[in-house]
């Protein structure tokens, strides 16, 4: 038997968590975890609460107020606003890198460390100012190699 390592079992619930989401383009899913290794949030990005995602825009075309990022909770700031506790030194586990909005919002909240598992806007103003904030702030970001398990074969 080959058990799951801790980043293996904290990125799972991110990518599972990611799976909530109904954004039809990019599904992100976050996990924050403290140094005794508790699960002190879970996030998936949508909907303010009390916001119908039905009656919402997901798309990312027209005019801003017919956009999804006028409304959209991203999910690193759901799971800190879901959060049972401080969340001083606590490490972040997310599906994509944080937006430079849910960077201000880690920073602010004293997590220490970000584990992130894809960085398909490295190259945009927004992630770039993430990067500086969080060199900045002294919060450590790593990528997150995965490998393949299958977890029906268990």
């Amino acid at each position: 038997m080959n058990p799951l390592s801790w980043n293996e079992y904290f990125m799972g619930i991110a990518k599972l968590s990611s799976l909530r989401s109904k954004d039809p383009h990019t599904q992100v899913g976050a996990c924050i975890v403290n140094d005794k290794r508790i699960i002190l949030g879970i996030g998936y990005n949508g909907m303010p609460i009390g916001c119908d995602d039905r009656e919402f825009p997901w798309t990312s075309n027209g005019e801003y107020f017919d956009q999804k990022y006028a409304y959209v909770v991203h999910a690193e700031l759901n799971a800190i606003l879901n959060s049972s506790a401080p969340l001083d030194g606590c490490t972040v586990y997310t599906t994509l890198f944080p937006c430079n909005e849910c960077a201000k919002a880690i920073i602010q909240s004293r997590i220490a460390r970000v584990v992130y598992l894809e960085d398909k806007y490295a190259d945009t103003d927004g992630t770039r100012a993430s990067k500086r904030m969080f060199d900045a702030a002294g919060v450590e970001y790593v990528r997150y190699v995965e490998r393949e398990i299958d977890i029906t074969a268990r």
